[in-house]
């Protein structure tokens, strides 16, 4: 494993709930942003310290949580994901979403144009994105 980044889920929901599954809504062409740097992973060691996560629209805080949270440890999620796909270099593999999310919440809270989000894993950084009319 080459190490860790911050990624945003910027799901399209109207598209999530089109089927049972989750995936048409993830895999818009620039709804995924990942950056803006890669930690490897022999100058972090998730085992022995758990890396925390922010996340935040227009300043407040709407995730956060921690890597002792994952379901599975960061070896299970590879070993699983190798066994129906090729893992090849430079692929990302991407753990999921805390809770927290807009369409979970009452009232619900969507993100407009203009709004901006931060991603915020600590030991590695800050991921910025400025929400972009379609």
């Amino acid at each position: 494993m080459a190490g860790y980044s911050c990624y945003n889920d910027g799901s399209i929901r109207d598209w999530q709930i089109h089927t049972k599954q989750w995936g048409p809504g993830r895999n818009f062409n620039g709804t995924g942003p990942f950056g803006p740097w890669m930690v490897t992973s022999d100058e972090i060691d998730v085992t022995k310290q758990p890396l925390k996560l922010v996340t935040r629209l227009n300043g407040e805080v709407v995730q956060e949580t921690n890597t002792d949270y994952l379901i599975f440890s960061i070896p299970q999620i590879i070993n699983y994901v190798s066994t129906f796909t090729t893992l090849l270099p430079g692929d990302v593999i991407v753990t999921g979403t805390p809770a927290g999310i807009g369409a979970a919440r009452k009232p619900q809270l969507f993100m407009k144009e203009g709004d901006v989000v931060e991603v915020e894993v600590s030991q590695i950084g800050v991921l910025r994105n400025t929400i972009c009319a379609e």
